[in-house]
């Protein structure tokens, strides 16, 4: 059974630091690229980030970048998102989901369609 597990949210101040864990199983995580969205209460979900099966490709939403770092441990199944210099408007429940494939370009990373299964979430919570 295909699973991902996203961990490491909580509550933390404005400016502060988190890093999100998706640990995945039943499936070689090798072969495929991992993306992280957001959704806020009452919003779309948001694509945040995505890196693709090698590693070698990384893509970021503009409300992230330079900001959240994606970075994946193949040999540990875990997929981690360091998030630095947190905002109240990244407030969100994170996912991770996995994409259907290895090479996500420009124009697919960020569509919840192109992805075939998701973890449960973790809360983020950035007060200010």
């Amino acid at each position: 059974e295909v699973q991902l597990q996203a961990s490491g949210g909580g509550l933390v101040q404005t400016g502060g630091s988190l890093r999100l864990s998706c640990a995945v199983s039943g499936f070689t995580l090798d072969d495929f690229a991992i993306g992280w969205f957001r959704q806020a209460p009452g919003k779309e979900r948001e694509g945040v980030s995505c890196i693709s099966s090698s590693g070698g490709r990384k893509f970021y939403s503009n409300s992230v970048k330079g900001r959240f770092t994606v970075s994946r441990e193949d040999a540990k199944d875990i997929v981690y998102m360091q998030m630095n210099s947190l905002k109240p408007e990244d407030t969100a429940v994170y996912y991770c989901a996995r994409f259907l494939g290895s090479h996500p370009i420009v124009g697919t990373w960020a569509t919840p369609r192109q992805y075939d299964s998701w973890g449960q979430g973790t809360l983020v919570t950035v007060s200010s």
